[in-house]
């Protein structure tokens, strides 16, 4: 039958409608806190097939053009409807082909390809040479591609990507290595997730950026990491605004690979009109940026970024913002699309989650078992949303998963330091991948081993070294409770006593809270989980939940319920209820 013939069926007009969508939408730079203005996106439709049988290394398939028998739309995973494959069996290996245009490169031009996240391994040619392998499913990467470019002015593009469903020691968070989906856990999001992009930079180009505010100090500091190619002289220029009136015009020389610079902030003003200055919800004031590598007179590299002024602590009892005490109303972020997974279907669902969330009067959320993609921590800077980071967990302990989700770990601190939403950072949740904690050593050392190089890293954020239960090490006590009683959570946790009582003796979800009471200071107590409600208006099979309502009004009545026994809580300090969305 003629292809104008065939009936279409909806599934096919939606993902020609999502393919149509791709091409036409306002792209928003993949890593707007590191943006340069002129960018290739390489996003859209890809050969694809998959190597169910491990042959596509040994018979060269980076360079076999007919093995790509497939179309798929990246950057949505292959078992999402939106890449137009749908396929949620197990595919272990998966190949990717693309080709892009290039202008000529002019002497001493270097061309940049970066991946926002390929799950789980990468390996990546271009123009047949291989340029880079990666490991690590969440986090992004670059090289600089430059050596292998052929001659032509259309370069291919190749990609394996080797997520094996079964490997418990991956850190995988929710996806599930069950051939469907069972309790909480989703289908899979293998290969490529994110966004691909090319960029052309100069000899020297800026590789890295980190903004450290200090309030105390009254300065914004900046570190930047510099690649060279030759020892061409190099000055920066920093230029720093915020709501368009200039605030710093700074030339500096650059020497080596790194560059350090502190921004002094008139303190008399941000005591004063701390609303016009310091970054919060309710205000997210953002200090806008632009850095520039110079050779002589030449503008060799521009970045935009920007940065905020802020502090966070946890301390007395309290959660402090800028100094101040402020009670943390959080929502559970899964991030989750049931059309694309993982992958976000589009800039503006982004946007819209983060509306989405404020609009229902929650000033954060607790990203849950994913690394948020840089969109979205965007617009929780600039619209005010606060973030808990977390590493997404492997689910056994071995020497190969610790090794793993460390060396992960390490790249998301990297990635996300500069973000002025991300307020606390999470490790570990409920002891996945930890499940001995109380009686193994090791498990133990490893947990406070997570937590102290976290701080190591970075300093200016509190960390709960495993959120939920068994409480080893932290600088805040989060505990999971799904009690479907107002009374009961009041009982727990409405006065100091009962507080320490729950943390000593009661065991929510059958699990020991507090594993040593030497643990046990001055942090705050937040319940970072609770909630859970399951709405079923009919008599069929609810969705999992950890208590059902089968109308509006009880769903309301049973929220209130909860809500107000944390919040009329002096003792408490902040709430996460689960969810926001869920499949």
């Amino acid at each position: 039958m003629p292809s104008a013939l065939r009936p279409t069926t909806d599934r096919q007009m939606e993902m020609e409608e999502m393919a149509v969508m791709l091409e036409h939408e306002e792209r928003l730079h993949p890593r707007p806190q590191f943006a340069r203005d002129h960018w290739t996106d390489l996003r859209g439709s890809w050969g694809f097939c998959y190597d169910d049988a491990d042959r596509g290394r040994d018979e060269g398939w980076q360079s076999r053009d007919e093995v790509f028998g497939r179309t798929i739309t990246v950057p949505f995973p292959p078992e999402s409807p939106a890449s137009g494959i749908g396929d949620t069996a197990y595919h272990p290996r998966l190949w990717y082909r693309s080709t892009f245009p290039l202008a000529e490169i002019q002497a001493g031009e270097r061309v940049l390809l970066h991946f926002g996240a390929v799950d789980y391994r990468a390996d990546i040619w271009v123009d047949d040479r291989h340029v880079i392998a990666h490991e690590g499913g969440h986090t992004p990467f670059s090289v600089d591609i430059t050596p292998a470019l052929s001659q032509s002015t259309s370069h291919k593009v190749v990609v394996r990507a080797e997520d094996d469903p079964l490997d418990m020691a991956q850190p995988r968070g929710k996806q599930d290595w069950q051939p469907e989906p069972h309790t909480i856990f989703y289908h899979r999001t293998s290969g490529i997730w994110q966004p691909v992009w090319v960029e052309v930079v100069g000899p020297a180009y800026l590789a890295d950026l980190r903004w450290t505010p200090d309030l105390t100090r009254g300065v914004l500091g900046l570190s930047a990491t510099i690649h060279r190619h030759g020892d061409l002289p190099l000055r920066a220029r920093i230029q720093l605004s915020m709501h368009g009136e200039p605030l710093a015009d700074d030339v500096c020389l650059v020497r080596g690979t790194s560059l350090q610079r502190e921004f002094a902030v008139d303190a008399a003003a941000v005591g004063h009109n701390g609303e016009q200055w310091l970054w919060t919800p309710d205000h997210p004031n953002l200090i806008d940026a632009t850095i520039s590598l110079l050779a002589g007179d030449v503008v060799v590299d521009t970045i935009r970024s920007y940065a905020g002024m802020r502090s966070v602590g946890a301390e007395h009892g309290r959660f402090w913002l800028n100094g101040s005490p402020i009670f943390l109303r959080l929502a559970l972020e899964q991030g989750y699309w049931p059309e694309s997974h993982l992958a976000a279907p589009s800039d503006d669902a982004l946007r819209d989650e983060v509306e989405l969330a404020k609009s229902l009067g929650f000033n954060g959320v607790r990203i849950h078992q994913k690394v948020e993609d840089p969109r979205f921590l965007y617009w929780c800077d600039r619209l005010g949303l606060l973030v808990w980071g977390e590493m997404p967990s492997a689910f056994v302990f071995t020497q190969s998963a610790m090794e793993r989700l460390t060396r992960e770990w390490l790249e998301v601190l990297r990635r996300d330091f500069s973000h002025p939403c991300i307020i606390a950072w999470v490790p570990l949740n409920e002891s996945w991948g930890v499940p001995n904690l109380r009686d193994d050593p090791a498990q133990r050392s490893y947990v406070q081993a997570l937590y102290h190089l976290t701080h190591a890293l970075d300093r200016t954020r509190p960390v709960i070294g495993n959120d939920g239960w068994e409480l080893l090490i932290g600088d805040i006590h989060g505990i999971h409770d799904y009690s479907f009683s107002g009374r009961a959570i009041s009982e727990r946790y409405g006065n100091p006593e009962a507080v320490e009582h729950t943390l000593r003796d009661v065991q929510p979800q059958h699990h020991m809270l507090l594993l040593s009471a030497a643990n046990r200071g001055h942090q705050p107590v937040m319940i970072t989980e609770f909630g859970g409600l399951s709405y079923q208006p009919g008599q069929g099979e609810a969705w999992f939940g950890y208590g059902t309502v089968r109308t509006q009004a009880e769903f309301e009545q049973k929220y209130a319920e909860l809500i107000t026994a944390i919040a009329s809580s002096p003792t408490i300090a902040g709430f996460c209820y689960t969810q926001l969305t869920d499949t």
